[in-house]
């Protein structure tokens, strides 16, 4: 399995399906590193290493895991459908961010505004570029820019992720506006 579909494999395990390894998450999203590699490589057609799991971890373009300090320890920053605590600290992101999705999502966005689906938070980027390729992946890109400095007067928290992402439980349609088509 190459590096890439290793990733993603990871990715699932992390974020939604442990059990696909037979392993377990605790509250906070930590994984045992030993047990993650002997679930992995419990099937014959995946084998990794650690080095190849810290090579993973170091090259991951966006950010997406975190080791403990002793790295006994692997967890995935964000972008979990399971319920846990990710230990995120409030804080003030900038007066506007980006949020990009694909064309399909407008019409229910503009209904309900941004919702985080089957994940825990909605995802929210610090520039057009960045939001424009997470939506590339989903389809013709539309980009909402968010007023985030009006949700935090009005109470709504925002955290970040050790990779700089902005997360948020929801961002209502007042708060939005459509700057792509």
């Amino acid at each position: 399995m190459n590096k890439t579909k290793m990733s993603k494999f990871i990715s699932l395990i992390l974020r939604h399906h442990p059990e696909v390894i037979g392993i377990s998450l605790d509250a906070h999203g930590w994984a045992n590193v030993h047990d993650l590699l002997a679930g992995i490589n419990a099937d014959s057609y995946r084998f990794i290493t650690m080095p190849m799991l810290e090579d993973i971890v170091a090259s991951d373009e966006k950010g997406r895991y975190s080791f403990n300090a002793d790295h006994t320890k692997i967890r995935a920053n964000y972008g979990h459908s399971l319920p846990i605590d990710l230990e995120l600290e409030a804080g003030i992101p900038p007066k506007i961010l980006y949020h990009g999705t694909a064309q399909k999502s407008v019409a229910s966005i503009s209904k309900q505004g941004l919702l985080p689906m089957e994940r825990l938070y909605v995802h929210l980027s610090n520039d057009i570029p960045t939001a424009t390729k997470v939506a590339s992946r989903h389809g013709k890109p539309v980009i909402y820019q968010i007023d985030t400095q009006r949700m935090i007067q009005d109470g709504y928290c925002f955290y970040q992720s050790p990779n700089g992402i902005w997360l948020t439980k929801q961002v209502p349609v007042k708060y939005l506006e459509k700057i792509s088509k």
